[in-house]
């Protein structure tokens, strides 16, 4: 994939690895704004390519009284909103064959979820967009079976594909990363390591996913030292009070110290 082909994609030629960065869930315009300003401000320093993360609606959630959103084209305006303010491309994640065609009109970067990855038509209806396509690691899934995902974006004539580790599950209620699939999956597309929901404990008995994020840069670490050529992680202002994922979030206060640490590691890495 090449990512100098996204529209407005900042410091491609950088030499440095890309960020996938933003809240869960799209609250409202000014918290997404607010999160937005501050992370391309961070990354236009430390010359980090950057692409505005944020799901118009959460259709996976615990319970049914879990939030899932402010409205879908309502949350799809402010994607585009920030695009067009800070001259950054968006991405968000599709969950029915009808999302596809609707979030296209509105961001750059389509995701499919981990849980949907094996849904062909899923796949085939957001490739057909010729929208970029991020494809989530299924947890119950082995790197190599991602293959055939990224085989059924490209036998839909779309070349613009790259794949995201979020994690593996570890027995009912934890995750962990297995770095070996890094180097694996980088045989088929450009590889994202999602450190942020690879730190989930789901399936909580309260019905609300926990998380360690505490581990955020432990992880994110070793992500770049094998080879990562993107970094994807959901932040806040106020994970305590986010509608969605809050347990595994990075503050936001903590995310340049953060992303400093890892352009050294990736310096450190490119020199060898």
């Amino acid at each position: 994939m090449n990512l100098e082909l996204v529209p407005q994609l900042k410091h491609t030629k950088s030499n440095n690895f890309f960020l996938l960065c933003g809240p869960c869930a799209i609250e409202g315009e000014e918290m997404a704004m607010r999160i937005a300003e501050k992370v391309v401000s961070i990354t236009d320093k430390l010359n980090i390519p950057y692409v505005f993360k944020g799901s118009f609606k959460k259709a996976n959630r615990s319970r049914v009284d879990s939030f899932t959103g402010i409205g879908d084209e309502k949350a799809l305006k402010i994607l585009r909103k920030v695009s067009e303010t800070f001259k950054v491309p968006t991405i968000t994640d599709i969950h029915e064959i009808s999302d596809a065609h609707m979030a296209a009109e509105y961001v750059d970067i389509l995701q499919i979820p981990a849980f949907l990855v094996r849904q062909t038509d899923l796949v085939v209806a957001a490739a057909e967009t010729g929208k970029v396509i991020n494809l989530k690691k299924g947890q119950f899934m082995s790197p190599e079976s991602m293959k055939h995902a990224v085989q059924k974006v490209l036998d839909s004539n779309n070349e613009q594909v790259m794949v995201t580790d979020r994690g593996t599950m570890f027995g009912y209620q934890d995750m962990i990363v297995d770095f070996r699939g890094i180097p694996t999956m980088k045989q088929y597309a450009p590889v994202v390591l999602d450190v942020t929901h690879s730190l989930q404990q789901p399936n909580q008995s309260s019905g609300v996913t926990g998380g360690r994020p505490d581990m955020i840069e432990t992880i994110a670490r070793a992500g770049i030292v094998t080879g990562a050529d993107g970094i994807f992680m959901e932040t806040h202002f106020d994970p305590a009070n986010a509608k969605s994922d809050g347990a595994n979030m990075l503050h936001l206060d903590h995310l340049e110290k953060l992303l400093t640490n890892l352009v050294a590691i990736r310096k450190t890495v490119n020199s060898l």
